[in-house]
């Protein structure tokens, strides 16, 4: 299955406290299991502005149709063709 890479413009992220990370991560896993196992939140990455979060999805449209039913910004959404780590260097 697909993975993707959201970006989130969401203005002073990196100060969201605790109760209102768990209240975004409460919302978004709310719309998954509305949308069923075909859509996974992999995991998410808070900076100043934004967050980077990381989907297995069938498509593009299952990422925008959960930013919308969650209220979440969804500015830019790119779909991953391939993964590199440290071992890809040996």
């Amino acid at each position: 299955m697909p993975k993707f890479v959201i970006e989130r413009n969401i203005p002073g992220a990196g100060k969201l406290t605790p109760e209102q990370l768990q209240g975004i991560s409460q919302t978004s896993c709310g719309v998954l299991r509305q949308m069923g196992p075909q859509i996974q939140w992999v995991q998410s990455y808070v900076t100043a502005d934004k967050i980077y979060c990381i989907y297995v999805a069938p498509d593009e449209a299952a990422v925008r149709e959960h930013a919308k039913l969650g209220g979440f910004p969804a500015d830019s959404i790119s779909a991953v063709t391939r993964m590199i780590d440290p071992t890809t260097a040996e």
